[in-house]
């Protein structure tokens, strides 16, 4: 028995001891998916909150026919998920059509992934979770359509929506070092 396993097993047993060392193992990694998909670090603190109480009251559950850390994952990313449907429940998002969307540019090509992160959490809410459930989790539209409710156009015009207004904010902050400089 590894160590995970050992911190697990006394999880299962309620010991507070190993919760706080399963909080410690985790809680950065589980800190940073909660970051790509909430709007600021206080959301993100509560998601990282919320997260550890229901793997806790969990644990039990977890039948060990996968990853550890994919379990927690998939916990903290419905949580977030939670989080924003109740926010955008009186939204519309089907602000674009499906042709708008497949005619956007993309802007991700030659992006670096420091450089996606540093921006994407200024994108509005609604672009910024189909933008990481499609390019950091790899989830399809159709998948994408189904945890957030809306319809698969939906989802592709937020992602072109999305990679549109990073596009602009990088040529922007690119010319403004250039002025600078």
């Amino acid at each position: 028995m590894d160590k995970l396993d050992h911190i697990i097993l006394g999880c299962q047993k309620n010991q507070r001891q190993s919760q706080a060392e399963l909080y410690k193992m985790f809680s950065s990694r589980m800190y940073a998916v909660c970051l790509r998909y909430t709007s600021s670090r206080d959301d993100a603190q509560d998601v990282l909150q919320e997260g550890f109480v229901k793997i806790f009251e969990n644990i039990a559950n977890f039948k060990a026919q996968g990853s550890f850390e994919g379990w927690m994952k998939r916990i903290f990313v419905n949580l977030a998920l939670d989080k924003f449907r109740s926010r955008i429940s009186m939204l519309s998002l089907d602000e674009f059509t499906e042709e708008e969307a497949h005619n956007q540019p993309s802007a991700l090509d030659n992006m670096s992934e420091k450089e996606i992160l540093e921006v994407v959490r200024q994108l509005p809410d609604q672009y910024r979770l189909v933008f990481n459930l499609y390019v950091m989790e790899g989830h399809s539209h159709q998948e994408i359509a189904s945890m957030l409710g809306i319809s698969e156009s939906t989802s592709r015009s937020n992602l072109a929506r999305a990679k549109l207004i990073l596009k602009n904010k990088l040529q922007f902050n690119a010319s403004w070092i250039e002025k600078a400089i």
